[in-house]
């Protein structure tokens, strides 16, 4: 059992770390590219990682993809489709550094949200962790005299839209295998993005396409790292190692993009990510007493 949580652990770094080198790509390749097209081409890369699995698996790929809740399923994958484009428009607009800053609140949310969606059980430690980590965030908003940038709003609906994301993948997984869910995730990520497509695009640069199949690769990868990690690690483990992403991503930013790291943002990030451990560890606790 101790070595599962170390490998999940280990495994965990991994793909933080592909996941923030992924963003870095993405960034790059958003300057002079449609975003919209970007993760069209992301969505349909794993449509074929999934068509060729389908050959391989033949007859178990249906078991894989039998779900009872087709329709909540489908609607996690547009979620994080949408999410992914607004996500990747904010890198533009903010950086890696400021936009993992502000989504790094997430937990929080999806802490706040699992009370009235899930039915989950919170104890005031908790309450009063989520409340001093949203202090955190508006620590790093600086909403001063001046208005809060359209950017920063941006990161706060993405920070949303993913926490919703990841309630409807509890939600889900009380029926659904993780596999399944990867799967149903692809599946309506690329039909939303393919219909999108219809109305919205514009070819990749030529000089940019190498980067365009690395982002690619990266994607696929990287969410196959996470359906691995969550089979041998359970999610409340690993879930304080999701931070990593902050760390990497802003260290991309500052080397890679000359970005910038202020005292309010390191503050802010400090708080918010304080609040998430402590939420998470309450979490592992109250587990290990029921």
């Amino acid at each position: 059992m101790q070595n599962n949580t170390l490998l999940g652990i280990g495994l965990m770094v991994v793909t933080t770390f592909m996941f923030s080198t992924m963003d870095g790509v993405s960034r790059y390749l958003a300057e002079n590219n449609n975003v919209f097209t970007l993760v069209t081409m992301r969505y349909w890369f794993v449509a074929i990682i999934m068509a060729i699995s389908c050959l391989l698996v033949k007859d178990s790929f249906k078991k894989l993809l039998y779900t009872k809740q087709p329709f909540t399923q489908f609607s996690r994958g547009l979620i994080l489709s949408l999410n992914n484009c607004l996500v990747v428009y904010t890198f533009t607009l903010l950086g890696l550094v400021e936009t993992h800053a502000i989504i790094a609140c997430y937990p929080l949310i999806v802490a706040g949200l699992s009370v009235p969606f899930l039915g989950e059980k919170f104890g005031w430690r908790r309450w009063t962790a989520i409340f001093v980590g949203f202090l955190g965030v508006i620590i790093i908003l600086r909403p001063t005299t001046n208005v809060i940038s359209e950017g920063a709003i941006y990161a706060l609906i993405g920070a949303i839209m993913f926490a919703v994301y990841l309630i409807l993948t509890r939600y889900v997984s009380r029926l659904d295998t993780a596999i399944t869910s990867f799967f149903w995730t692809g599946i309506g990520g690329s039909v939303t993005m393919t219909i999108i497509s219809f109305f919205i695009w514009e070819d990749i640069l030529r000089e940019d396409l190498l980067w365009l199949l690395i982002m690619c690769l990266l994607s696929a990868s990287s969410h196959y790292m996470m359906v691995k990690t969550l089979q041998v690690a359970e999610a409340s483990v690993i879930q304080p190692f999701s931070y990593l992403q902050l760390v990497f991503g802003s260290i991309i930013g500052v080397t890679i993009f000359s970005e910038r790291i202020d005292l309010m943002i390191v503050v802010g990030v400090m708080i918010v990510m304080g609040a998430g451990l402590f939420t998470a560890w309450r979490e592992y606790v109250k587990k290990q007493i029921s």
